[in-house]
């Protein structure tokens, strides 16, 4: 007898978690160079091209994490309040992100967080990988969202003018980021380097209301 649908694909989403939990073990044992796919696939007792099925490339062993992410910059443009402009929109939704202590914004001093953010930023392949594999696509979704969003921004801009606008946004955000990961990684607690974190959000997002020549 077949087994329902909805067994299955928990019986894959198992399977997915584990290659995924084994890999993350493995690589922040060992680093990510050091530990082979097929090695990866023998700790969660899969075969190597089970493995695969899952996760396309080594990198995404890693990286799938990111996934949730992506496309966020433009749900937040497009969900701003009427009258808010796309930067102050993407300004708040960090500056609460900060105040969550979200991982994604590098202020986060949590054992696992840190752990997993210095093997993305210490590994040059995870990070290349990280910023080739998302931020075209999350400049992409923003541009389009400055166009469709209405309201005050880049909508009536020529599509070159979109996109850069876009980039300066998503820079701005993996930016301070790893810089936030940088001051936790230095000693300082997420508490200790909220206050500055904030200041360094409010003047990256400012300079971006009132523009580059404000510098």
């Amino acid at each position: 007898m077949d087994e329902p649908a909805g067994l299955r694909e928990r019986k894959k989403e198992r399977t997915r978690n584990l290659i995924a939990q084994e890999a993350l073990r493995l690589f922040r044992a060992q680093g990510f160079d050091e530990v082979s796919v097929v090695e990866v696939a023998a700790a969660a007792e899969v075969s190597k091209a089970t493995l695969f099925r899952y996760f396309p490339t080594k990198e995404d062993l890693v990286l799938h994490r990111f996934a949730d992410h992506l496309g966020e910059a433009a749900r937040v443009v497009r969900e701003r309040p009427a009258g808010l402009t796309p930067t102050a929109a993407l300004r708040d939704h960090f500056l609460a992100g900060l105040a969550a202590r979200n991982p994604i914004t590098g202020l986060n001093d949590h054992p696992e967080v840190l752990s997993f953010q210095d093997l993305v930023y210490r590994t040059p392949s995870l990070h290349i990988g990280m910023r080739q594999r998302y931020t075209s696509q999350d400049i992409d979704a923003l541009a389009d969202a400055l166009l469709s969003g209405g309201g005050s921004g880049s909508g009536g801009a020529p599509p070159i003018v979109r996109r850069l606008a876009a980039a300066h946004l998503i820079a701005v955000q993996q930016e301070l980021g790893q810089e936030n990961w940088r001051t936790i990684t230095s000693g300082r607690t997420a508490d200790e380097a909220y206050d500055d974190a904030v200041a360094a959000a409010e003047g990256a997002y400012g300079q971006l209301m009132t523009g580059l020549d404000a510098v």
